[in-house]
C-alpha cells in the first residue's frame, strides 16, 4: 500500500505586492484629504461638509477594498470611491475661482509640461512697468492675480500704443463685458470687446501701479503710471469711477507739451505773417477762440512763445495747465481758490506784478474783458482764449462781455477761430482728380492743382490677408493740423465795425478785409494735400449754433455767409 507524505511548508496569508499596492493607495488618500481641507479654506467654501465627504469615501472605499474577495476588483472599486468625490469637490471649487486658478482643465493641463519662465517671454510684449513712485515693475509669478492682470496689460498697451491711441475709455455694458474705445487723432475708434472677468483683473492691476485704492470700485480715483517700451516712455493718467453696472476707466496718454512755434500749427503763410507781426505791432486784446478740443491751448502757447520773454515781463493766468511755459511766470486757478477769490480776482491781483504782456485761459468773464481793455491804455497786450464757433461769433461774444461796443472793438487787434483736422498718411494716401467748380467756387486757382487726395484703400496680399500701412496703422490718417480762420484788425475795419448794424454788415466788413472764412481755409489744406475732402467736411461739423442775441449791439455768432 502506497504511502502519502506531506510536506508542509512556511507561507503568508497577505502577498507582499499587494500589501505595497494597499499602503500606497492609503497614503494617496491622506495628501488627498489634507488638500481638500486646506483648499476649501482658500476658495471660501463649506470646508467641514467636503472633508467629511472625502474621508467617508475613503474610509468605505478602504473597507470595501479589504472586503472584495477579488483583489484586481477591489482596487479600481477603491479608486473609483475617493475618485468619484475628488472630482466632484474640483468642479465645485472651479465654479468659484477664476481661470488661472481652475483644476483639471485644459489650460492647466497644457501650463503643466510649459516651463514658467517660457510663459513669462510668450506673453511679454518688451513693456516694462513703472509705478506712480518711479519702480519699475517685475514680472509676477504666473499662476497669481497679479500674473493674470499682467497679462492682459501687456496685451493691452502693446496694442494701444501702436496705434497711437491718446484717449482709452472702458466701459462696462450689460452682457459682462466691457466695451473698449479709443481715440485717435481725435477720432473714436471702436476696439473688440473685453470680458468683465479679464477686465477686472486689468483694471486691479493699474490701481496698483497708479497707486489707488483697489478695494474701492465707487468713488473716483486718479492717478499716473508710466509705460516703457523700445527705450522710450508713455506717461498715462488712469481715472477709474463706479457706475451702477460696473467700474468704468479712462486712460489718458500724458506726453510732455510739445510747444510748436507759430509756423508749425498749421497757419496758412498769409496768416502766419500777419500773426508774426501781431507781437512787434499796437498792443491791445487778441483773442484765440475755437470749439472744444481744437487746439486752442497750443496756440494760446504759441502765441504768447511769439513774444521775446527777455523784453517782456510775461504772466499767464490758466485753469487747467497743460505744460510748463518757459520765462513765463504762470498763475494756476485751482479748486482751493475758489473758496477765497475768483477768477477775476486772481486775474487783477496777477496785475499788480506790473507784466508786459498777459495771458487768460477761458477768459470768458466781464470783469476780465473790462479789466483788458484797461490795459491797452497802459500799451499792454492780452491774450485771451474762449469757445467761439467762428471769428464773428467771438466778436459777440467779446462786446457782450465788455458791455460796450465802443471799448470792445477799439482795444481789440485781432481774432483767431480754428477747428483740429487730421492729415492725410503720406505714405499710403491716394490722389483724384479734383471737382473744378468746387475750387472756382472757393476762389482757389486751379491751374496748379492736378489733384486731391483721399485715405488709401486696404490692400491685400495672396492669402487675403489686409496689408496695414506702418505709418498710420490702416487709419489712412496720421497726426492733426489746425484750420483757422484770422482777421487782424486796423483803424479803417474798426471805424467800419462801430457803423455796422446787421450781422450782414460785419460779415461784408471782414470780407472786404479778404478774411477767408473756415470752409474756404479747409479747402485750401485739401488742395495742398494736407487733408481730404470728408475729413474737411467732419472737422468742421463740430460747430455748434449759435443763440441769436437780443440786441444789435451784440451780433449772433454764425455768419449766414458761412452757411455754405
Amino acid at each position: 500500500m502506497p504511502t502519502t507524505i506531506a510536506e508542509i511548508q512556511m507561507g503568508f496569508y497577505i502577498s507582499p505586492i499587494k500589501l505595497i499596492v494597499f499602503l500606497i493607495g492609503f497614503y494617496a488618500w491622506l495628501p488627498l484629504l489634507g488638500w481638500v481641507h486646506q483648499d476649501a479654506v482658500h476658495v471660501r467654501t463649506n470646508v467641514k461638509r467636503w472633508t467629511t465627504i472625502v474621508f467617508s469615501a475613503g474610509a468605505i472605499g478602504l473597507f470595501a477594498w479589504l472586503l472584495t474577495p477579488l483583489f484586481i476588483i477591489g482596487l479600481p472599486l477603491y479608486i473609483i470611491l475617493i475618485g468619484l468625490p475628488a472630482i466632484l469637490y474640483v468642479m465645485h471649487r472651479n465654479s468659484l475661482v477664476d481661470e488661472f486658478e481652475k483644476l483639471l482643465t485644459a489650460n492647466h493641463i497644457k501650463s503643466l509640461f510649459v516651463n514658467e519662465k517660457k510663459i513669462l517671454e510668450k506673453i511679454e510684449k518688451g513693456l516694462t512697468f513703472v509705478t506712480a513712485n518711479k519702480n519699475k515693475v517685475p514680472p509676477p509669478a504666473p499662476k497669481t492675480p497679479e500674473f493674470f492682470g499682467y497679462k492682459i496689460c501687456q496685451e493691452f498697451f502693446d496694442d494701444a500704443i501702436w496705434r497711437r491711441a491718446e484717449l482709452i475709455l472702458v466701459t462696462p455694458a450689460a452682457d459682462q463685458q466691457y466695451a473698449v474705445n479709443y481715440v485717435i487723432d481725435g477720432v473714436t475708434e471702436k476696439q473688440n470687446p473685453r470680458t468683465r472677468e479679464e477686465t477686472e483683473y486689468f483694471i486691479r492691476y493699474l490701481k496698483n501701479l497708479a497707486d489707488l485704492e483697489v478695494e474701492e470700485h465707487r468713488k473716483p480715483q486718479t492717478g499716473r503710471f508710466t509705460v516703457q517700451k523700445d527705450g522710450k516712455s508713455y506717461g498715462w493718467e488712469l481715472t477709474t469711477a463706479g457706475t451702477s453696472v460696473g467700474e468704468q476707466v479712462r486712460l489718458r496718454y500724458t506726453a510732455e507739451y510739445s510747444f510748436k512755434k507759430l509756423d508749425e500749427i498749421g497757419l496758412m503763410p498769409d496768416q502766419l505773417q500777419k500773426l508774426q507781426a501781431v507781437a512787434k505791432g499796437p498792443r491791445g486784446v487778441f483773442l484765440i477762440t475755437g470749439t472744444k478740443k481744437s487746439g486752442v491751448t497750443t496756440t494760446f502757447y504759441s502765441m504768447i512763445r511769439n513774444i521775446d520773454p527777455f523784453l517782456n515781463n510775461i504772466n499767464v493766468l490758466e485753469k487747467n495747465p497743460e505744460s510748463e511755459l518757459p520765462n513765463v511766470t504762470q498763475h494756476n486757478f485751482t479748486l482751493a481758490d475758489t473758496g477765497t477769490t475768483t477768477y477775476a480776482k486772481k486775474f487783477y491781483s496777477m496785475l499788480r506784478t506790473g507784466p508786459d504782456v498777459v495771458g487768460v485761459e477761458q477768459g470768458n468773464d466781464k470783469e476780465i474783458a473790462n479789466l483788458a481793455c484797461s490795459l491797452t491804455k497802459d500799451n499792454k497786450a492780452t491774450y485771451i482764449t474762449y469757445e467761439a464757433v467762428s471769428t464773428i461769433d467771438a466778436l459777440a461774444k467779446w462786446i457782450a462781455l465788455v458791455g460796450d461796443k465802443a471799448l470792445a472793438i477799439n482795444n481789440i487787434v485781432g481774432i483767431t477761430n480754428q477747428r483740429l483736422t487730421r492729415k492725410l498718411c503720406q505714405q499710403c494716401r491716394q490722389p483724384y482728380e479734383p471737382n473744378k467748380e468746387l475750387l472756382r467756387k472757393h476762389n482757389i486757382p486751379s491751374d496748379n492743382i492736378t489733384a486731391f487726395y483721399r485715405p488709401g484703400e486696404t490692400a491685400y496680399d495672396k492669402r487675403g490677408k489686409p496689408i496695414i500701412c506702418p505709418n498710420c496703422q490702416g487709419t489712412g490718417f496720421n497726426g492733426r493740423t489746425a484750420i483757422f480762420e484770422t482777421i487782424i484788425f486796423d483803424d479803417q475795419i474798426k471805424q467800419l465795425l462801430l457803423q455796422a448794424k446787421t450781422i450782414n454788415d460785419i460779415a461784408a466788413i471782414f470780407r472786404r478785409a479778404k478774411m477767408l472764412y473756415l470752409q474756404e481755409q479747409a479747402i485750401r489744406k485739401v488742395a495742398q494735400g494736407v487733408t481730404s475732402i470728408n475729413e474737411a467736411i467732419r472737422a468742421l461739423s463740430t460747430a455748434e449754433p449759435a443763440k441769436k442775441p437780443a440786441s444789435p449791439a451784440q451780433p449772433p455768432t454764425q455768419p449766414q455767409t458761412e452757411k455754405k
